[in-house]
C-alpha cells in the first residue's frame, strides 16, 4: 500500500508517454526523470499510461531510471517492469477480431491491419503495413494469422486518410464491436476491446490502491488520453496538445518540448500550484 504523500500534493500521478512527457527524439528529458524522481520520494505514486507495448519501454524505463507501473495499450494491459510481468490483460476475442477486419475492409478497402498479441509481447502486421518488417516489435504476418488470437490492440491504416475522418469512420463501421480511438498520426486508428480505455485502467488501478479519483493528476496530449482526463480529479495538457486534449483537461502547461510535465510537478512540489 503506498504511504501518504507530503501535504498538498495529489497521491497519484498519471502521465502520457508521447507527445506528453517524452521530448525532442522521443527521449525523456533528465528534468522530467528528476521531477518524477521527487513525487515519488515524496510519497506519490508515479504511473506510465502510453498507448505503447511494453516491449517498447526498456529504454523509456532507463532513461527515466526507474521502472514505474505502467499501463499498456490504451488499457488493455498493466505491466509491472519490475517483475517484468503482466498484471491484467483484456484482450479483443478473435472472432470479434475477425468481425472488424471483415466490416473495415469493406468500408476501406486499402486498410492495413497491426494486432499485438500475447497481451502485447507481440505485434503482428500485415505485409502492407507501412513501416519496415520487424520494426518496434512487429513482425509481418499473413491477414489470418492476426485474427487467429486474443488481441489486446488492434490497429487500422490508410496512410492517405485524414485523421479526423478516418477516425469517424471507423467507429461508425465497428464502434459496437471494439473501443475506437486515435493519437492524432495520419490514417491510424486503434481499437480495444469494449469500455477498455486509459481511463477504465486507470480507475481500476488507482481503486486497487484506494486512491480516489479526486487524488489523482494525470498528463496527457491526444484523444486517447481524454478518458483518463475525463476520469481524474485533476488533469493537465501540455501546450502541443490535440484540440480534444486540451479541451477535456482543467489545466496547461508547458508543450513536451519544453518539459511541460516537470514544469507543472516542481511547481506542486515546491507549493507553488
Amino acid at each position: 500500500m503506498p504511504r501518504n504523500p507530503l501535504p498538498g500534493l495529489p497521491r497519484l500521478i498519471a502521465t502520457d508517454l508521447d507527445g506528453t512527457l517524452l521530448g525532442a527524439g522521443g527521449t525523456v528529458s533528465a528534468r522530467n526523470a528528476a521531477a518524477l524522481h521527487r513525487a515519488a520520494r515524496a510519497g506519490v505514486v508515479v504511473l506510465l499510461v502510453t498507448g505503447r507495448s511494453q516491449h517498447r519501454l526498456p529504454e523509456i524505463y532507463s532513461q527515466l531510471g526507474a521502472r514505474y507501473l505502467t499501463i499498456c495499450a490504451n488499457g488493455g494491459v498493466v505491466y509491472d517492469p519490475v517483475g517484468e510481468r503482466v498484471l491484467a490483460c483484456r484482450p479483443v476475442d478473435p472472432d470479434r477480431v475477425r468481425q472488424v477486419c471483415m466490416r473495415l475492409r469493406e468500408r476501406v478497402p486499402e486498410v492495413v491491419f497491426a494486432a499485438h498479441v500475447e497481451c502485447g509481447g507481440r505485434v503482428l502486421h500485415e505485409p502492407g503495413w507501412p513501416r519496415p518488417g520487424g520494426e518496434d516489435g512487429r513482425a509481418p504476418a499473413a491477414p489470418a494469422d492476426l485474427t487467429g488470437s486474443p488481441v489486446v490492440k488492434l490497429q487500422a491504416r490508410a496512410p492517405e486518410r485524414e485523421p479526423e475522418s478516418f477516425a469517424a469512420l471507423v467507429a461508425d463501421a465497428v464502434g459496437d464491436l471494439v473501443e475506437v480511438t486515435r493519437q492524432g498520426y495520419r490514417g491510424l486508428v486503434e481499437m480495444s476491446r469494449r469500455g477498455v480505455t486509459k481511463g477504465s485502467a486507470l480507475a481500476t488501478v488507482a481503486g486497487g490502491l484506494t486512491i480516489p479519483a479526486e487524488d489523482v493528476l494525470v498528463f496527457g496530449d491526444m484523444p486517447n488520453d481524454v478518458p483518463m482526463m475525463r476520469w481524474a480529479g485533476r488533469s493537465v495538457a501540455v501546450a502541443n496538445a490535440h484540440v480534444e486534449a486540451r479541451a477535456a483537461a482543467g489545466e496547461v502547461t508547458l508543450s513536451n518540448v519544453r518539459d511541460g510535465v516537470a514544469v507543472y510537478v516542481e511547481r506542486l512540489l515546491d507549493g507553488r500550484a
